[in-house]
């Protein structure tokens, strides 16, 4: 870990002492209208109050009414109207960027101070849905057995195996409180984590998106975070967690009983700093996960073994491990979330938000299970800082300001700098011929990456009448990129003494006495190194249309990209490394900025009073993941074909253009199901074009060249009576492209096979995905179940070099992986020690049932764990502590085994 807990404690106080403060930046709106409940007239002049804030409107002379600005939540409305009854309107959900509909019907009444309670109507929450939109509210967050927000997203119709309706995984952005936090180098995933407990409402969206988000394909997660309240609220838990398997034979290292495997330990805090004007959030989780796949250290990073002749009795092993199991896909994590919020005036919020990302993990490599200290270690860390102002002009009227600061540092290496490189070994050592496992040596990538993103944006919202709401905003990116991939060399590299060695017959070890670990400079084929400031620059226009029945959403958007680099002139000699004419050298112009415009549009009409139709377009651009651009920026080729793929800073904008048509029937009372379709063309797909060099060396350079398209189905049913809650998700899918990848095409080539020329189904073209949820939780006790069933997605099957189809070059996914199903348990008993104060008890179980779930198989066999042997195989290999079906008995082919987590907690309110 880069920072200890002291850093956390430390920013925490000092969060405190400052006078800065968050508050919920993406809001809702809450509108209606109010009449007689005998007459049907409207009734104007009634005064509508969210209870508890300062929060209300006055219905017009059409007795309507509109709230815009509001935190997500769970609200009352206080209604109040002389000679009619006083009535709560309870439990109505305010979600993020939607109108909530409450219309009112009051009845007179001569009693005075009579009030009537009625329950919020579904069909509230849908009548401005215009596309495909998931809001999970904190307390739907809090009964699912989830560990952390990817989790919940996962669940989600649409997303399978985290590609929202068939995309790449690079198409997705992701928000925290508005602001993008995407990690843009890969493109894959979030830069920052909150975790659950700090959710207030989560937005998913996976079908078209209006017209405010951009650089984004397939989908939107929009996490807003909880705000402190006015009294003092607080949890702190100690969890553990063990491994309960009877497949401990698969999974060395697992038959030992460790009570204390996983550690989990949460601490929640908020509360006020000075009454309600000023109050506190924060958010605290460490965890210490050594997890499920174990190594044996047989071998010593140093240790030499030498299995190459065909007499065992000429074989040299040195073996000096302590044979300890040692966990290879374990990490620690610290998460921080520190939050105020202050409200200087009754429409005027400003905010402050800190979060802390501090990690360290490690993938399993089966080819290092018994030398598991010769494998690197990714890090990240990430600070993100905003700065948040929310200002009502008008009833209105208001803009919020947003200013963020976020720092991301990757890190994947065995030794991060300089003064620990002493610890590296020669590059002898790094042998796996024979076992077929490296018995000694260390992987010698280097890569130090930090993204700096500083951003500005504001954003306009005026609700002109009660029928149209219109919203505007400006956004300005400036992204520091600084990253550097080496290959640790050995000083002595290419030199006759390189290979010197001697046997310490004390230390049972042999000796390579010449190595010194250096990394090259960027003028090498060993070193990618950069340093690119990109600018990117967007604005858009939307006008939210709503009458009683219908609701018309149409917007467009304005995205300008910058690359801020150069290109080669010349393709075929990119670094001039060929001394050639001038017609044939290159000079580096520089990349002019690229600009698209987008239109948004979607519809919604309510057929009747429980049943709401839509219908949405939209074209969405974004720009590749910034590897693509800056990948092997000195543009050097390396002497081999098919060896070096190049980056492109000229690439263009991907480009979907996604309809979609949905239907919400409200079934029964507090009973509702969604059916959605929706067909997607995907354009000017990243891929990699073979470039030849004037000397016949093949090289690729990423350019726009795939296409794919999806078709799907999705449908959300959910049931909630009292204390039971049901939920369920369903996707169909069709995902076919020309490419599974961008660099498929160029590996192909490489591997002397013809290139595909039609559409094929994806890895991820999965074609069932379902999920049901199961849960009775009330303030005291509660359980919940959730079951999984994936039909299996696509893998390229390969025949036996002895069959003749082994002559044919096949198209890549022809077959299908095995279906998988588990269930996980959630639950909870709370003891009351006090009114305020309850000692709570928690058990999670994930995989319930121990199901062996392959999530990838041999290619021969479409099976995990398994391969063909065949008699050489098995008289070819070379070792004198395994045999050659250790090779192919890979444990992270199936999921991970049952896990019980047990946890303690205190939660006071």
């Amino acid at each position: 870990m880069r920072k200890c807990t002291i850093r956390i404690l430390y920013i925490f106080a000092i969060s405190l002492l400052s006078f800065s403060a968050v508050w919920s930046q993406t809001t809702g709106k809450i509108s209606g209208t109010i009449t007689d409940a005998r007459t049907g007239d409207p009734l104007p002049g009634a005064n509508v109050i969210i209870e508890g804030t300062m929060m209300g409107a006055a219905t017009d002379l059409n007795g309507s009414f509109f709230i815009i600005n509001v935190p997500p939540g769970t609200y009352n409305l206080l209604v109040r109207v002389i000679g009619y009854e006083n009535l709560k309107y309870e439990n109505i959900q305010v979600s993020v960027n939607r109108t909530t509909t409450a219309d009112i019907k009051l009845k007179p009444t001569v009693i005075e101070g009579e009030e009537v309670v009625v329950q919020a109507d579904r069909m509230v929450i849908k009548k401005d849905q215009t596309s495909t939109v998931r809001n999970v509210s904190s307390e739907q967050i809090e009964m699912l057995p989830v560990e952390n927000i990817g989790q919940v997203v996962s669940m989600q119709a649409g997303v399978v195996d985290g590609h929202f309706r068939g995309g790449r995984m690079t198409e997705v952005a992701y928000l925290v409180d508005g602001i993008e936090v995407t990690e843009s180098f890969g493109g894959s995933g979030r830069a920052v984590d909150i975790e659950p407990e700090a959710v207030q409402d989560l937005e998913v969206i996976t079908g078209t998106f209006n017209a405010e988000y951009g650089n984004a394909m397939s989908g939107i997660v929009n996490a807003v975070t909880k705000a402190g309240q006015s009294n003092f609220q607080g949890s702190f838990s100690a969890n553990a967690a063990e491994y309960l398997t009877g497949n401990d034979d698969i999974f060395i290292g697992l038959s030992e009983f460790n009570p204390v495997r996983n550690q989990d330990y949460k601490l929640q805090l908020s509360g006020p700093v000075w009454g309600d004007k000023i109050t506190f959030f924060t958010n605290v989780r460490y965890q210490d996960n050594l997890n499920h796949l174990y190594g044996i250290r047989r071998f010593e990073v140093d240790d030499y073994s030498n299995y190459e002749a065909d007499d065992p009795e000429l074989w040299h092993t040195e073996a000096n491990g302590d044979s300890d199991y040692v966990s290879m896909n374990g990490g620690k994590n610290i998460s921080f979330m520190g939050k105020l919020s202050a409200r200087l005036h009754s429409n005027f919020k400003v905010s402050f938000l800190y979060t802390l990302n501090d990690d360290k993990w490690q993938g399993y490599n089966h080819a290092f299970k018994y030398n598991p200290d010769g494998m690197a270690a990714a890090y990240r860390e990430t600070d993100l800082y905003s700065f948040n102002i929310n200002h009502m002009l008008s009833p209105k009227l208001f803009y919020e300001l947003k200013l963020s600061y976020m720092d991301n540092y990757y890190g994947d290496y065995v030794f991060e700098d300089s003064t620990e490189w002493d610890g590296y070994v020669h590059d002898a050592y790094f042998s796996d011929s024979g076992p077929g496992f490296f018995t000694g040596g260390q992987q010698k990538d280097h890569i130090v990456r930090t993204m700096i993103d500083r951003s500005a944006k504001f954003d306009l919202t005026w609700q002109m009448n009660q029928n149209h709401s219109f919203k505007t905003g400006i956004s300005y990116v400036d992204h520091d990129l600084d990253s550097r991939w080496s290959e640790i060399r050995n000083l002595y590299s290419g030199q006759d003494e390189e290979g010197e060695f001697y046997y310490d017959y004390e230390q049972n070890k042999t000796i390579f006495p010449n190595y010194t670990p250096v990394i090259y400079p960027d003028s090498s084929i060993y070193t990618d190194s950069l340093s690119i400031q990109p600018k990117e620059f967007s604005v858009y226009l939307q006008d939210k249309m709503e009458f009683n029945e219908m609701v018309i959403n149409i917007g467009i958007r304005y995205d300008y990209f910058n690359p801020k680099t150069v290109v080669p002139s010349d393709r075929r000699n990119p670094s001039n490394q060929l001394s050639l004419p001038d017609s044939m050298m290159s000079t580096y112009p520089k990349v002019k900025a690229q600009t698209q415009i987008s239109p948004r549009f979607g519809l919604s009409y309510q057929l009747g009073e429980s049943a709401l139709l839509h219908f949405s377009y939209g074209h969405f651009f974004q720009m590749p993941p910034m590897y693509a651009l800056y990948e092997n920026n000195s543009f050097r080729v390396a002497p081999n074909d098919y060896t070096t793929t190049m980056g492109n800073a000229e690439i263009k904008a991907e480009k979907t253009v996604q309809y979609e048509i949905g239907l919400w029937q409200e079934i029964a009372e507090n009973m509702g199901l969604e059916v959605a379709l929706f067909y997607r063309d995907i354009y000017d797909l990243l891929s990699t074009r073979i470039i030849s060099t004037y000397n016949q060396i093949e090289y690729g350079l990423y350019s726009n060249k795939d296409y794919g398209n999806v078709k799907g189905l999705e449908v959300k049913y959910d049931y909630r009576w009292k204390h039971f809650t049901t939920m369920v998700n369903y996707t169909l899918q069709y995902t076919r492209a020309n490419a599974d990848n961008p660099t498929q095409t160029f590996d192909r080539a490489g591997n002397s096979r013809d290139p595909i020329n039609r559409l094929i189904p994806l890895s991820w073209d999965q074609r069932h995905t379902f999920n049901m949820t199961v849960g009775y939780n009330t303030k005291d006790f509660g359980m919940t179940l959730t079951g999984y069933y994936n039909s299996g997605a696509p893998y390229t099957w390969s025949p036996i070099g002895e069959s003749m189809l082994s002559r044919v070059n096949l198209y890549p996914n022809n077959n299908w992986r095995p279906s998988r199903y588990t269930v996980d348990l959630s639950g909870y008993y709370d003891f009351r020690i006090r009114d305020n104060i309850r000692l709570r008890f928690s058990l999670n179980v994930y995989n319930l049932l121990d199901r062996l779930n392959e999530e990838w198989v041999n290619a021969e066999t479409g099976r995990a764990y398994t391969a063909i042997i065949r008699e050489r195989d098995i008289e070819s290999h070379r070792s004198d502590f395994n045999t050659v079906y250790d090779i192919v008995q890979n444990p992270s082919m199936y999921s991970a085994p049952r896990l019980i987590k047990l946890g303690i907690g205190v939660v006071f309110f």
